[in-house]
């Protein structure tokens, strides 16, 4: 995962899950929120699912809550950091948007 490489962009996956773990959520709620969020286009697969989260663990921006071991289904929820992260690319993205706008006067179809 090369997210935030020198201050750079989340990947998408990485911003939409810490985007669905803002409440307590397990792996297969992820995937249902993303899918159902971005109306299908993104449908992340369970290895592409999992080695996010293992990967977004290690890094302190999600963490699993609340479940016991023996518990098959676990939650998760995004940490302090992990909500600075998003806020800081939701800005980012912002910007870009502002830009955009800028640059190409609007949308039209």
């Amino acid at each position: 995962m090369r997210d935030n490489i020198k201050g750079g962009a989340l990947t998408e996956t990485t911003f939409l899950i810490l985007l669905a773990t803002c409440n307590p959520i397990h792996g297969y709620g992820i995937m249902q929120f993303i899918e159902t969020e971005t109306k299908g286009r993104v449908a992340l697969g369970a290895g592409t699912l999992y080695g996010a989260i293992n990967t977004l663990q290690k890094k302190g921006w999600i963490e699993p809550i609340g479940n016991s071991q023996n518990d098959v289904k676990k939650d998760y929820i995004i940490t302090q950091l992990g909500k600075q992260v998003a806020a800081d690319e939701q800005r980012r993205l912002v910007e870009i948007s502002h830009l955009a706008e800028k640059v190409l006067g609007g949308i039209s179809a």
